[in-house]
């Protein structure tokens, strides 16, 4: 069985702590590479429907930890998008196949990391809170949260211009994608993504993301993360061009 495999354990183990941490707010939008790295044992689609479980139950303890600091005015703006989104994700899933999946992961975590080299966000910085802007940005944030669990750049590029106060960009972030994910559920269930297997495995790995969830809250003021957000980006990026090359050969030359 897979889950007893050493190699599979290491990268699930090291996936869902490192998108604990993410949800506690200590790498930021590194959770999404959670998708991305579980594809290298299993496919895509499947690595998405273990991680449903996992994020909910780290998003329970997000929310909990931050439940009195919540900006409901950008959650307003956001959610119908993210709504609109989900329900285009799930009438779209049925036409894609896994070699789709990982090419759109790849893209999605190169578009990730020009996002945080550009000067884009600095540039809308200050600027007011537009209805439309965060509708886009919030549809754009639940279609891609619901192919690849990888809507944290969209929530971010609309969000961080807002300049929030830290605990508020962190407890209105985990109401936002509490209340995505939960909404994948139903649709999950119905695309076969949420079997017994799957469910067996997010079941073996909600404690350790969980944990991770409550080292990152434990850690995130009391260590430097310059290094690591050097050597972090790096990796994503090549793993961001690895699942490119592997989708792209799937998707047009059927390898």
């Amino acid at each position: 069985m897979p889950m007893l495999d050493p190699y599979f354990l290491a990268v699930a183990v090291f996936t869902v702590l490192l998108v604990g941490l993410s949800k506690a707010g200590l790498l930021g939008s590194l959770g999404m590479v959670g998708v991305p790295l579980l594809s290298l044992i299993m496919p895509a689609r499947d690595a998405a429907g273990v991680l449903l479980p996992v994020l909910i139950a780290m998003d329970i303890i997000a929310v909990y930890a931050y439940r009195n600091d919540v900006d409901w005015r950008l959650l307003r703006i956001m959610l119908p998008g993210a709504a609109v989104g989900t329900l285009v994700g799930w009438v779209l899933w049925s036409f894609v196949s896994d070699d789709m999946v990982l090419l759109f992961v790849g893209i999605v975590t190169l578009l990730f990391i020009l996002d945080a080299i550009l000067p884009l966000r600095k540039k809308l910085e200050g600027l007011p809170p537009s209805r439309p802007w965060g509708i886009f940005w919030g549809s754009f944030a639940g279609f891609t949260s619901f192919i690849s669990h990888t809507g944290g750049p969209p929530y971010q590029i609309y969000a961080l211009p807002q300049r929030l106060p830290p605990a508020i960009y962190a407890g209105t972030s985990a109401v936002f994608f509490f209340i995505v994910n939960s909404a994948k559920l139903i649709p999950y269930f119905f695309l076969g993504q949420l079997n017994v297997h799957n469910l067996q495995l997010s079941a073996m790995f909600i404690p350790v993301g969980i944990a991770g969830v409550f080292a990152g809250i434990f850690l995130v003021r009391r260590i430097s993360m310059q290094l690591f957000y050097r050597i972090a980006y790096w990796l994503v990026f090549l793993l961001a061009l690895k699942l490119v090359w592997d989708g792209a050969r799937g998707v047009f030359l059927g390898l």
